[in-house]
């Protein structure tokens, strides 16, 4: 019995990242990494990068992409790396704050009267 959510057949896998079990060292992506297409498909691609690049128009978190194609976070970021090395998609993670900045206090009052008025 297998458990939901579970690719029944890891040769698929395996066969997807061409024997791959890591993606590079190198490689930028976490979870919140967002991806965007630099270009669109070209005959002959394989489908799952063809389904990145059209997915990927707009910024798209790995987590995303990796739901969307029903796949592991961990091939995801393999399929992701090939593209990142074919110049077919750049990828950045979400801006943060920077470490020492004050939030906006009138964006903190805002939040304040969201959460009172729930």
């Amino acid at each position: 019995m297998s458990r939901p959510g579970r690719d029944d057949s890891p040769d698929r896998l395996y066969t997807l990242t061409g024997g791959r079990s890591r993606s590079a060292p190198d490689a930028p992506f976490d979870l919140v990494t967002l991806v965007v297409s630099e270009c669109d498909p070209v005959p002959g691609m394989q489908s799952e990068h063809t389904a990145i690049l059209r997915m990927c128009r707009l910024p798209t978190a790995v987590v995303e992409i990796a739901a969307e194609l029903g796949l592991p976070v961990s091939i995801t970021r393999i399929l992701l790396s090939d593209l990142l090395d074919a110049g077919r998609i750049s990828a950045r993670h979400p801006r943060s704050a920077a470490p020492h900045s004050v939030p906006d206090p009138d964006l903190l009052e805002q939040v304040l009267v969201g959460l009172r008025n729930l």
